[in-house]
């Protein structure tokens, strides 16, 4: 045991280090905004990144580090839990210490441990339930079924999805005699009404502002970047002009294979990458060694880990699937991995563990170097998170100087409000998003400023003027800005 906490501990420390080291993503100075102002819900999830992402700043300050400090800790802790949960559930295996040295050695969560997402508290909640519920069949004490509840509730605050880890354990119940004998006791009940008791305060939001991240989540389609038909209202440009286009480019012409196809490709593709070529295929190996075990933990992990993917491989015939989305089902998945046996295991667990780290180590260096002589369009880090406060410096050093620094869209708006200049404020007026937030009033109208957008050009400035935001010499992205003027308050982003 010695060695492998030492590991991990010296695990936690680069991850750290990481963490203060790599700029902050757009969302990440999103979910940054919220800690500033607390709310019980908001427009996209529910509160609990912002409320991680307040303790880090109150802690260490508003840098990164500070920001992101919860991911690395909470990740060394879900690696305890998970490692717990494979010895109750698995005994005298060494299921437990495998399975947490997979579940770190995959990209998602080595990737995920240094940044700060809704992801992040929602798969260390998920983690703890896991753990809760390993030791309820371990123990056979009843009372565990409130802490699985606990942690389904704060899984609950963290992201709508683990509504999944609800419905998985109740159909592991379901389906099998023991399990409905437990549905006949008050106890799963009493985890329900304890999950949602937790979840309340996200309820109530929603409720007194017309169920607007219920209905985001549940039917995306449905909200799409701004037109400017939604912006007349609140920014205008200084002289009349033709009404301007921000719509997305025009899709190339040419063969491209059909939208599902294109999203199931890129759903197995993601996880093969994410979970990494050998522990990929050793999660496939043990999941379908337990598809054959009567036994209640391996039902268990079955569950938990196919209830989740089937909803999201059911999801690719109308969408694309965000390869994060699946982060949920990795640590029941590692599980099913560490309980292949034992020849197996011990064949190809130094391999798995060892290509895992490497790439991850690739992926870290590449973030803080970009050492790979990648395009910038290619590099997942680089478009991610470079050349942000660039952006920003060049934006506040336009002439004529402008008064205020707004968008269409709400990361480059999020990334401008952290990394930009402190001296411009950064103003959010549309009714989609920022309207839902308790940001103060910008108190800008009739002020102008600088409208940015990744969108095509405007009209109102010929020939459109451009911003780049840039890697080095390489440019990462293009914008294009015009003055515009305040006709509304709209709110303060970020200001002086």
């Amino acid at each position: 045991m010695r060695p492998a906490l030492l590991a991990l501990a010296a695990l936690t420390l680069l991850r750290l280090a990481l963490a203060a080291s790599v700029p902050l993503a757009p969302d990440e100075a999103y979910y940054f905004l919220w800690s500033c102002h607390l709310q019980p819900g908001y427009f996209d999830h529910p509160p609990m990144v912002a409320l991680w992402i307040r303790a880090g700043t109150t802690l260490l300050g508003t840098g990164p580090l500070g920001i992101r400090l919860l991911g690395p800790l909470s990740a060394a802790l879900g690696s305890l839990l998970l490692w717990d949960a494979g010895e109750q559930l698995f005994p005298r295996r060494q299921a437990g210490l495998a399975a947490a040295a997979l579940l770190n050695a995959t990209l998602m969560f080595g990737t995920g441990a240094i940044l700060m997402t809704p992801d992040t508290p929602l798969l260390f909640f998920w983690t703890a339930g896991i753990a809760a519920l390993a030791r309820l069949l371990s123990s056979g004490n009843p009372r565990w079924w409130l802490a699985v509840g606990l942690a389904a509730g704060l899984a609950l605050l963290s992201k709508y999805t683990a509504v999944l880890l609800i419905a998985s354990v109740f159909l592991w119940l379901l389906t099998a005699p023991a399990g409905r004998a437990a549905l006949r006791t008050p106890w799963p009940w009493a985890a329900v009404a304890l999950a949602f008791l937790v979840f309340a305060p996200d309820i109530a939001w929603n409720a007194a502002h017309q169920w607007v991240s219920y209905l985001k989540q549940g039917g995306r389609e449905y909200f799409h970047p701004l037109r400017h038909a939604d912006i007349t209202g609140f920014l205008t440009p200084p002289h009349p002009q033709p009404a301007l286009n921000f719509g997305p480019p025009a899709a190339p012409h040419g063969f491209s294979l059909p939208r599902p196809v294109q999203f199931f490709g890129e759903f197995w593709g993601g996880q093969l990458g994410l979970f990494t070529p050998v522990i990929f295929f050793l999660v496939l190996g043990g999941l379908w060694a337990l598809r054959r075990s009567p036994a209640p933990a391996a039902r268990l992990l079955l569950w938990l880990t196919l209830l989740p993917g089937a909803v999201f491989l059911e999801h690719v015939l109308k969408g694309r699937v965000q390869a994060n989305w699946l982060a949920i089902l990795y640590p029941s998945a590692c599980l099913a991995a560490a309980s292949l046996p034992a020849p197996t295991l011990r064949r190809w667990l130094n391999p798995a563990v060892a290509l895992g780290f490497f790439l991850t180590a690739v992926v870290y260096a590449q973030a803080l170097t970009h050492f790979l002589p990648l395009p910038p369009r290619a590099d997942p880090s680089a478009l991610q998170m470079a050349g942000w406060r660039g952006l920003g410096r060049a934006a506040g050093a336009l002439k004529p100087r402008p008064a205020l620094l707004a968008s269409d869209d709400y990361a480059t708006a999020a990334a401008l409000a952290y990394y930009g200049p402190k001296n411009i404020p950064v103003a959010g007026f549309d009714d989609y998003r920022w309207a839902y937030f308790t940001f103060p009033p910008a108190n800008l109208q009739n002020k102008t400023g600088l409208f940015i957008t990744r969108y095509q050009p405007p009209d109102c400035i010929t020939p459109p003027a451009t911003l780049t935001r840039l890697l080095g010499r390489h440019i990462i992205e293009r914008y294009h800005v015009c003055y515009v003027t305040a006709a509304a308050p709209g709110v303060l982003l970020a200001g002086p």
